[in-house]
């Protein structure tokens, strides 16, 4: 007898939720409304990681998987997908990008897994329309602290020039002498007293790392000799 999955039950019951006679929060929504609600939810699954709080994990995990669900449905309703072609496309891509372990190409390390993802990804995307930067996009929306470290990983990876607001001396100096409790200690501080001092601290990394994101391109664009 044919035994219907979890998967199956969740998406019923998020049909029956946006459904006419469904309930009236849930058939107010769209795409915008809920957006929020997908950063609260990750936000939250991030504590139990760094707790490893594995039931609450598991709770907040499935908060999450709700939203894609949300978002898919909301979708479905539009014509335009549903969770099955999500599901569908991610699965694909991972596929598609481990060749290593689906298709007949050895690798050993991770750095090769990586650096064979990039490849795959920038095959992939070889249609799309060219970028002028130098750096590869990034999410509008992505937090402040991940937004620098991903402008600095560019810069390394790519051995990319970097202007006056980038000390690279400085930087690799105290990270010779830096552990995870120093680095949360020292962020702690400065996010503490940015709130002192009237400064909202997102917004000052997100200027800086546009800054030194600015004045990299410059640079990089700089005819060479």
């Amino acid at each position: 007898m044919y035994r219907v999955s979890a998967i199956e039950e969740l998406l019923a019951t998020m049909a029956r939720l946006r459904a006419p006679d469904g309930c009236p929060w849930d058939q107010e929504q769209d795409h915008q409304s809920i957006a929020e609600c997908l950063v609260d939810e990750c936000s939250e699954l991030l504590e139990t990681i760094d707790n490893l709080d594995m039931n609450h994990m598991r709770e907040e995990l499935g908060d999450v998987l709700l939203q894609v669900v949300f978002h898919s449905q909301l979708a479905n309703e539009s014509d335009h997908f549903d969770f099955e072609a999500v599901a569908r496309e991610v699965n694909d891509k991972l596929i598609r990008r481990h060749p290593h372990v689906f298709g007949d190409r050895a690798l050993d390390t991770s750095d090769q897994v990586l650096h064979q993802w990039d490849q795959i990804k920038a095959l992939e995307k070889k249609n799309a329309p060219a970028s002028e930067s130098v750096f590869k996009d990034l999410p509008p929306s992505l937090p402040a602290l991940m937004f620098a470290v991903d402008i600095f990983k560019q810069i390394q990876k790519k051995s990319l020039p970097t202007g006056e607001a980038v000390e690279m001396e400085s930087i690799e100096a105290m990270a010779d002498s830096l552990d995870e409790e120093t680095a949360g200690a020292l962020l702690f501080e400065i996010a503490a007293a940015c709130r002192i001092k009237g400064i909202d601290p997102e917004s000052a990394v997100r200027r800086y790392a546009r800054r030194v994101q600015e004045e990299t391109e410059a640079l990089a664009s700089q005819p060479t000799s």
